[in-house]
């Protein structure tokens, strides 16, 4: 029995340590904290404006964070205690109804979840799985971040009040001659999506077959063989093998069986978002941006964005400024000190 206790004690301890070690980050404002810098400018204001809108409205606090990792702040683990942490550490929503709501993206983690507070218990569990799992992610898959949380915030207003943001105050014809609006847009989100494959079948064939048709040697005519991935491994420099690893940049290397020439041939992401550095030149840049000085209502504020190159480990710094806080987009200093006791739901992309 005195083993069983000791060994108790030691567990309770090491999860007091672990948790211990998790330092959450403070709040800029109450509605929008893009620590991952996601958000282009507008989007951004345009989500802060609907999730004023909300607490002006219904006084319900709903808040988005982006931020880069979980092990940034300490947590190296799944995100439901981190996000429920978070929460609680923030106070989100009503101290006695609750009802706050938390959009948590961990961009580089590769995960995001929607906390709700405890007030709601699991009655929005279901719910908040089917709007990430429907809505969000498949914008995400295609690395449309601003996109998936701007159309998941809708979804999120609308189940928790049964508006869509705009309609509080809308009349009953109002909203209907919404919803029709809605719907069109829907059916015309589905004809793209059915004819948009077919309208793309030539692009990509055409791209295919660019990439795959034969090439011949420039010294002696001869046909080309197209290297496997082991094989052109060792034909690139490190800051090519690097941009293959960041998936920044692709490469082909082509070998002429005859007097064993080469050519490297690049193809660029679509997607990515690293850059390319100014002195080793390879797209194995990424940035990391800290807020000087936070933008006010009478003066602009200003960041400082700090690039990183992952090859040739150069390091460089460039500051920008951030718009004025318009009256429409000012916020409130301090959450309402709500709780979560873990409901909500979780995705990953």
């Amino acid at each position: 029995m005195r083993l069983l206790q000791i060994l108790l004690s030691c567990l309770l301890f090491s999860a007091t340590s672990i948790g211990a070690q998790v330092n959450y980050p403070d709040y800029r404002e109450i509605y929008v904290n893009d620590f991952a810098n996601l958000l282009p400018d507008e989007i951004e204001s345009d989500i802060r404006s609907r999730l004023k809108e909300l607490r002006d409205k219904r006084d319900i606090e709903f808040t988005v964070i982006t931020i880069r990792s979980m092990r940034d702040y300490g947590h190296d683990g799944p995100i439901e205690p981190f996000a429920t942490g978070l929460f609680n550490d923030w106070g989100v929503g009503n101290a006695d109804r609750n009802d706050g709501v938390m959009m948590l993206i961990a961009r580089n983690d590769r995960h995001m979840r929607i906390e709700v507070g405890a007030g709601y218990g699991m009655n929005k569990n279901l719910a908040m799985k089917e709007i990430i799992e429907g809505d969000i992610l498949p914008y995400f898959r295609e690395d449309n971040y601003a996109e998936g949380i701007s159309v998941g915030v809708d979804s999120v207003i609308h189940d928790l009040t049964g508006y869509w943001p705009g309609e509080y105050d809308a009349s009953r014809a109002e909203r209907a001659f919404s919803a029709f609006q809605r719907f069109l847009d829907w059916i015309g989100n589905w004809i793209y999506a059915i004819l948009a494959p077919f309208l793309l079948v030539p692009v990509r064939l055409y791209f295919r077959w660019k990439r795959n048709k034969p090439r011949y040697c420039l010294r002696d005519g001869k046909k080309m063989v197209r290297l496997d991935e082991d094989a052109d491994d060792a034909r690139l420099v490190p800051g090519q093998i690097m941009e293959e690893t960041l998936k920044s940049v692709d490469y082909d290397v082509w070998k002429c069986p005859t007097c064993d020439h080469i050519k490297i041939e690049a193809y660029r992401a679509w997607f990515s978002s690293y850059g390319a550095c100014p002195s080793c030149s390879f797209r194995t840049v990424e940035g990391d941006t800290t807020v000087i000085r936070s933008a006010t209502k009478s003066s602009e504020g200003l960041k400082r964005i700090d690039y990183h190159c992952l090859h040739c480990g150069h390091e460089y710094s460039e500051e920008r400024t951030i718009p004025r806080v318009t009256e429409s987009s000012s916020s409130s200093s301090s959450f309402g000190g709500g709780s979560s006791s873990g409901g909500g739901a979780s995705g990953s992309w």
